[in-house]
């Protein structure tokens, strides 16, 4: 009796037909476990919003971008190391370090120093800790610990020998304007008085930041919840940035260090040491592009600044509002509005990008 079995041609029949069927289900898997990566993202900034506003509501004030010696002049008390070209300072610590009590991280707390900078020896291995709720699991980049480079790439410390940090993928907005690089050491700077006419003033800066920034995060930035004029729901705080783009730290700033993107465009370059904790969003310092438009960049604009928003979800990325709400805002919303957004004090009172 002869057996019965599957002809060549109906074994590659089957082949074909499995492999189409895998074909068509991997996209949809894909796009289920990106679902799942963008909703613990949004997770992350959720419980980093109520740890922000935990610390609000312990301290009256919001934590400082980084905190940096106060000078309005470039002269620091002797043994304090301040970079003379930003007039960044000792100790530098920044407002995702501290968070750290309020996302259960008290071990690591503990550990630092905060009357002391980042870069001394009693500080370096807390600051090196990975925490995975400053990680976002879209990101393709680097999770390791940041190697602080400087303005060549090189290795820096203030001290001389290298230094790394724990790696954060979120950072805090600074506002539209931004005030680090050299307008950190500035006497006077530039400032935008209405965005959508493109007017500008000069203001006195002398060294304090505050007088720049228009957002909620900044060099030893105390900003209260009354100071968002706008409202607490219509202000940008936090946000995403992938270290596909560039590196970025929870523990905060390093004087005379500088950030370098990982991929170049026509419009991105090597940054300042703030940036490792801080973004903007334009427009910034009366900057026009070529058309004679204010520059503003948008999460995920091509510009690809070290100093903008940046995410690897597809379309957009989370942002955490002042309120402590997390929203995801599309890579296509409107410019000036998302301007308006980063800002404490325009004026708007909808919510535009929904």
């Amino acid at each position: 009796m002869s057996r019965k079995a599957f002809t060549l041609v109906e074994l590659l029949v089957v082949i074909a037909i499995i492999g189409i069927l895998i074909g068509m289900l991997l996209p949809a898997v894909q796009q289920v476990r990106e679902t799942a990566r963008r909703i613990h993202c949004a997770n992350n900034l959720k419980q980093l919003g109520i740890a922000m506003l935990n610390y609000e509501s312990a301290h009256r004030q919001l934590p400082p971008g980084y905190r940096s010696h106060v000078t309005s002049d470039g002269d620091v008390p002797s043994g304090v190391f301040i970079d003379s070209a930003t007039w960044d300072a000792a100790p530098g610590w920044g407002w995702g370090a501290y968070l750290l009590p309020y996302v259960e991280q008290s071990n690591v707390d503990a550990a630092i120093d905060f009357a002391h900078p980042i870069w001394e020896e009693g500080n370096r291995q807390a600051a090196n800790q990975s925490i995975h709720l400053y990680l976002c699991p879209s990101s393709s980049g680097p999770i390791d610990a940041v190697a602080v480079v400087d303005e060549q790439g090189q290795p820096y410390s203030p001290l001389g020998n290298p230094l790394s940090l724990g790696r954060s993928h979120y950072v805090a907005s600074h506002g539209q304007e931004s005030c680090w690089g050299e307008c950190g050491s500035a006497l006077t700077g530039v400032v935008f008085t209405d965005i959508y006419a493109a007017t500008t003033t000069e203001i006195q800066v002398n060294g304090d930041v505050s007088r720049v920034a228009d957002g909620p995060f900044y060099r030893n930035s105390e900003t209260k919840l009354n100071e968002f004029y706008d409202g607490t729901s219509n202000t940008i705080c936090l946000g995403e940035h992938s270290s596909r783009l560039s590196d970025k730290t929870w523990v905060g700033v390093v004087p005379g260090a500088s950030v370098h993107p990982r991929f170049t465009s026509p419009e991105n370059g090597a940054d300042g040491a703030a940036t490792l904790v801080l973004v903007h969003a334009g427009p910034s310092g009366g900057e026009l592009d070529i058309t004679g438009s204010p520059i503003i960049h948008s999460i995920n604009f091509p510009t690809y600044h070290v100093g903008q928003m940046y995410s690897e979800h597809p379309g957009g990325g989370n942002l955490t509002m002042g309120d402590g709400s997390v929203q995801f805002f599309s890579e296509t919303i409107d410019l000036f509005t998302f301007a308006e957004l980063s800002s404490m004090g325009e004026g708007e009172t909808s919510k535009p990008w929904n």
